[in-house]
């Protein structure tokens, strides 16, 4: 039996305890919803709701204790004052599953763009090294990283199903509201930063702070970080933990093309079945903090090798086809560039028959009810492919066609001529892969792995590759 005394005696942070500490705890959660007999019902502030006006139905629902930051006279239970609820509430989920950190090894990867990719990755090599690993993020929740009761709940079930180590994927959210409080890594990792979430954040100042927070002694003893980025710099410069630097200079006798990357580290030659450049530096991420944590380059090499395609991330799609299909999340202008990018050093690598030019013929579109700012340039970073097509991607509670509007905005009125606009996101994907011919390479952007479009509230079954292959006529 887990009491509130000896919960509390394990918890890290100031605190005040209002009743008796001998009562028992069953369960933590900040959703009053599922809180069952015995439970820590912890009172979170939020944009919309104050968690405090829901404490006497978690009372009433069998709540047998409060985090609060002030005293609820009138709910009759044992209450923890604290000056932060959102950040205490992480490290007494902690504390109540016995801090799965210190049995695990866990990896935190934040950054804009690369996070999942890195990550599995990375949890490709643990797996390969021994480690029964488990992979965290986009393509495992709903959110990229939950609310820190789910989270250490999720820990500590894997630690007792016989899990050894865990790479997560950490976002500037959870870091801005505390999900990833009361927990310690193994090591951090860092691969960029770019536009994104100001709908959140405000700034990217902002953005940027979050992101620096992982990077610190309350966190972690070690950082693995990009130093091509100038943001990863300015961390490795600042941080007050040991850094450990990756970057393209890393990586010898690159060749990239259709079917992946190969390049050489560390006296081992790697292979990936994952193109592009951004996909090499990925790697090497996934690499150099393998070897921090004393894997060999021979077995962090054949841990890359061995790997499968991610869903959603420079997928290929096979067809039987004259030109290639690949289908990525990039919906950031960074993200977007880098992707077009290397579907031009693909075409051009390809062998030409005539005249003809292979082209790179992009599909994208932007979110809606998220970051309106990034639009303009998202539809500016498009026009370096040969022929762009602007569709729908989750509009959400938006105007699709408002959307689209915004994007083709951005595009200079030079390059208007190589802009289709196609609202429905099927027929897009179709335009462009009848406009494909010998050597091109279409990009669909944006979605990834998503298996929903969200329209107007709806979530409609929709999946980027899935679509692809019933356009082109193949099987699944």
């Amino acid at each position: 039996m887990r009491t509130l005394g000896g919960v509390l005696a394990r918890t890290a942070g100031q605190c005040r305890l209002e009743g008796d500490a001998n009562a028992e705890i069953t369960d933590v959660t900040n959703d009053s919803r599922s809180v069952r007999s015995g439970a820590m019902y912890c009172c979170v502030r939020g944009e919309r709701h104050d968690g405090h006006d829901f404490a006497a139905d978690a009372v009433r629902r069998g709540a047998g204790s409060l985090l609060v930051d002030h005293v609820l006279p009138s709910c009759g239970v044992p209450q923890v004052v604290v000056g932060d609820t959102r950040r205490a509430m992480g490290q007494v989920a902690a504390a109540f599953h016995d801090h799965p950190c210190e049995s695990l090894k866990v990896i935190g990867v934040t950054g804009t763009n690369g996070k999942t990719t890195t990550a599995h990755m990375l949890g490709a090599i643990l797996n390969h090294s021994g480690e029964r690993t488990t992979v965290l993020g986009t393509l495992s929740g709903i959110r990229t990283t939950p609310e820190s009761p789910e989270l250490q709940r999720t820990l500590a079930q894997e630690r007792d199903g016989g899990t050894t180590a865990v790479v997560m994927e950490v976002s500037s959210h959870a870091l801005a509201l505390q999900r990833v409080a009361g927990m310690r890594f193994r090591s951090t990792v860092f691969t960029n930063l770019g536009h994104d979430h100001l709908d959140f954040h405000r700034t990217q100042d902002a953005y940027f702070a979050a992101k620096q927070s992982l990077f610190s002694k309350e966190y972690t003893a070690i950082g693995v970080i990009n130093g091509d980025d100038p943001f990863g710099r300015v961390i490795a410069e600042h941080c007050d933990i040991e850094v450990a630097l990756f970057g393209m200079a890393d990586a010898g006798n690159t060749t990239v093309d259709a079917a992946g990357s190969e390049f050489s580290w560390r006296g081992a030659r790697i292979h990936c079945v994952i193109g592009g450049d951004f996909n090499v530096l990925n790697a090497l991420a996934a690499a150099t903090t393998a070897a921090e944590l004393g894997i060999s380059p021979n077995v962090i090499a054949a841990g890359l090798g061995a790997m499968s395609q991610i869903p959603g991330r420079f997928e290929r799609v096979v067809h039987g086809g004259n030109f290639s299909v690949f289908v990525d999340y990039a919906h950031t202008p960074e993200a977007l560039g880098k992707v077009i990018a290397t579907a031009r050093a693909l075409v051009d690598g390809s062998p030409t028959s005539g005249p003809r030019r292979p082209r790179v013929i992009v599909v994208f579109g932007c979110g809606g009810d998220r970051d309106p700012s990034k639009r303009q340039e998202m539809g500016r970073v498009a026009c370096t492919a040969d022929l762009v097509v602007v569709t729908s991607d989750n509009p959400r509670h938006e105007s699709p066609e408002a959307i689209i509007g915004a994007i083709i905005a951005g595009v200079p009125d030079s390059e208007r001529g190589r802009v289709v606009s196609e609202v429905d996101r099927r027929r897009a994907i179709s335009v462009a892969c009848e406009s494909a011919g010998p050597g091109d390479v279409v990009i669909i952007a944006g979605r990834g792995h998503e298996a929903t479009q969200s329209i107007a509230g709806e979530e409609i079954p929709f999946l980027d590759a899935h679509v692809v292959r019933s356009v082109l006529g193949v099987s699944e």
